[in-house]
């Protein structure tokens, strides 16, 4: 697949906007977390995405912040830079959804609601507006938000995705890691991200209000 250089730089530009937005939330503690955006076609075999490099610090900008990797996480250019170690997961969310975007965070309370909600193996969340922000219209809408074993094994996680994936819903939780969440582009798959993380924040404080804690 041929990559223009104009695309290349407008998927790299992309990426350092939400990646300093999301950073100044704190969204991305000691260099966890990772950011992709699919680049040219949307051939669900071969494709090519640009991803945050490894072990970077996403506070500040460098040169060496992302690569392109292919549809198998492997590198398309020669590069010193090594792609996040969750590539994969990030390939397998591309293949199966058609997504154009994918970012991924580490919150307080991403990682307490997996917990909470582990052995039901999904986050209900029941009547929020901020469901809309998923293009589910339904009156006092009702949705679960799956939730993966968080293997030590990244290819172990990403054969799961597969069956984790609900269609509505554009995203998959991390039991005590964090959310996937994706969109047909960046804007989008931004917007599903921070109403994630709202219906995280409500669920969990809904809880302890129950518990009278």
């Amino acid at each position: 697949m041929t990559i223009f250089l104009e695309d290349k730089q407008r998927a790299f530009a992309e990426l350092r906007e939400i990646k300093a937005n999301l950073a100044a939330r704190g969204w991305f503690p000691a260099t966890s977390g990772n950011l992709s955006v699919r680049v040219g076609g949307f051939d669900p075999e071969a494709f090519t995405f640009a991803i945050t490099s490894s072990g970077r610090d996403k506070s500040v900008q460098t040169p060496e912040d992302f690569l392109l990797v292919n549809e198998q996480g492997k590198p398309t250019e020669a590069t010193s830079l090594k792609p996040s170690a969750e590539t994969l997961i990030h390939s397998e969310i591309y293949r199966l959804t058609g997504a154009g975007a994918i970012f991924h965070v580490h919150t307080i309370f991403n990682n307490l609601v997996s917990e909470l909600y582990w052995e039901r193996k999904s986050i209900p969340v029941e009547g929020v507006e901020l469901i809309k922000a998923f293009n589910i219209w339904d009156e006092e809408a009702n949705i679960e938000i799956p939730i993966l074993p968080n293997y030590a094994e990244i290819p172990r996680i990403a054969e799961l995705v597969e069956g984790a994936i609900v269609p509505r819903i554009p995203g998959v939780v991390l039991r005590k890691h964090g959310i996937y969440a994706w969109g047909a582009n960046a804007f989008e798959a931004k917007r599903h991200l921070e109403a994630f993380e709202f219906l995280f924040e409500y669920v969990y404080r809904s809880h302890l209000l129950k518990k009278g804690v």
